[in-house]
């Protein structure tokens, strides 16, 4: 082990950091379950529910500048500083393509949620429970079992809406003759698959800590 690692373990340190950020995973959490909804309802009720996402993203941004104001504020840190800044932003990231994504939907008066488009919804949002269920497990890493289990879902959930979106693309060029349309679904696909991306980069910081506490 490392001699900073070590300083990092014997002295003590800010818990603040662990609140924030399961505050931030939290967000997250109850963004990607109003972000459901948009599956079904009518254009008021896809109002509403955008009006809700972006509230939390608005919140989120809030915990993200937190974290980088007690990172100036705070000598001694539970683990690098530099993981704790990627962390923080992979984490506000995922939050702001599913406001992004949610925003568009009503933007481009969308009636309907394609077929393909709930089943990225539906993988974000299990990719962001498991996101919750690792940064809670962040306190101790004596359970580096279960929060591998946990990095190594995240991973598949990824994958699984790689395969999704490259499948719907193609389905929207072949069947899709509106051009216009094409261009409205490609950009949601784009940025609700782009989300589970973030996804995957909080996961491999997590990675990584794991990694260096081992």
């Amino acid at each position: 082990m490392k001699l900073d690692h070590l300083i990092q373990i014997l002295l003590p340190h800010d818990e603040k950091f662990y609140a924030y950020f399961e505050e931030s995973a939290q967000n997250l959490v109850d963004a990607s379950k109003i972000l459901y909804e948009l599956r079904s309802g009518s254009a008021q009720d896809h109002e509403e529910t955008v009006r809700q996402i972006h509230e939390l993203e608005h919140k989120g941004d809030n915990v993200t500048h937190k974290i980088f104001a007690e990172l100036n504020a705070t000598f001694v840190t539970p683990f690098d500083r530099e993981d704790i800044h990627i962390l923080a932003s992979a984490l506000d990231d995922v939050m702001d393509y599913i406001d992004g994504s949610a925003q568009r939907f009503v933007l481009y008066k969308l009636k309907n949620c394609p077929p393909e488009m709930a089943q990225l919804i539906e993988i974000l949002q299990r990719s962001v429970n498991e996101l919750q269920k690792g940064v809670s497990l962040l306190r101790d890493f004596r359970k580096s079992a279960e929060l591998q289990k946990v990095l190594e879902r995240v991973n598949e959930y990824e994958n699984e809406a790689d395969t999704v979106f490259q499948g719907a693309i193609a389905d929207l060029f072949e069947h899709e003759k509106d051009a216009v349309q094409i261009i409205k679904l490609k950009e949601i696909y784009v940025g609700l698959e782009t989300a589970t991306d973030k996804c995957e980069d909080a996961a491999n910081v997590m990675e990584s800590l794991l990694i260096k506490h081992a």
